[in-house]
């Protein structure tokens, strides 16, 4: 018993993505948000696309087998919106192995304000570059790779047939990393020109080669439901200073 294919979700656009967003264009160089990460809820606009995520859930329910879901708010509210209407269906277990990667003194600064008050963070940045990088008190794309591993070793092998992940644009980068079996320059190449849209769906099937991609960050569903399309900018160390 093992699955064949795994269908990973983005949450919707969150409150934060917002004000992030926001404050990047505006020149802050703090996140004008006081929630702590695990309960930033959905923008009103990320309910509206977990709304139309539900079509995509009753044309792919009967091949889940299990659902996986970060603990963070904004992911638990994408797929109970998502399934409001099938909420009986797969299983769920939330697991904080998903959670988004933490940024540590990082946390809730614009690039401006991690130039600004962390220039020497922003220094090791560049040298370590992002796959490697750990801001004191958060983690580096590795640690998350590394918890992703334990996760697909424990839970992969209990599912049969399709199981479906709703988590963080890099907890899904990272699954890439770890079952497409990438290393550190392909990974930075995908990611330079790859975005996880808000509510996206990528998809992957295990052949007997080993884990294929099939379709990535797909927003087919948001379009057919008339649902917005949002484009955000990443944490503040997307991209080298």
């Amino acid at each position: 018993m093992t699955a064949t294919d795994l269908w990973l979700v983005r949450h919707g656009e969150s409150v934060a993505n917002v004000a992030a967003s926001h404050a990047e264009r505006t020149g802050l160089e703090r996140i004008p948000i006081d929630t702590r990460d695990a309960d930033v809820p959905l923008s009103a606009t990320g309910r509206e696309q977990a709304t139309a995520l539900g079509r995509w859930w009753s044309a792919h329910a009967d091949a889940v087998g299990m659902c996986w879901v970060s603990p963070y708010r904004r992911a638990r509210e994408t797929l109970e919106i998502a399934r409001a209407e099938d909420a009986g269906a797969a299983p769920t277990v939330t697991d904080e192995r998903l959670r988004d990667r933490e940024l540590g003194i990082l946390d809730l600064l614009t690039r401006r304000g991690v130039a600004a008050r962390h220039p020497e963070e922003a220094e090791r940045r560049r040298h370590l570059g992002k796959f490697y990088h750990r801001p004191p008190g958060g983690e580096s794309w590795a640690d998350v790779a590394l918890r992703l591993r334990s996760f697909f070793g424990d839970e992969l092998p209990r599912c049969s047939g399709g199981g479906l992940l709703v988590a963080h644009d890099a907890v899904v980068m990272l699954a890439l990393f770890v079952l497409l079996r990438l290393d550190e320059p392909e990974l930075l190449e995908f990611a330079a020109s790859h975005t996880v849209l808000n509510a996206s769906v990528t998809h992957l099937t295990c052949t007997p080669a080993g884990w294929e991609l099939r379709d990535f960050s797909d927003v087919g569903h948001l379009q057919v439901e008339g649902a917005p399309v949002t484009v955000h900018p990443g944490s503040a160390d997307v991209e080298p200073e």
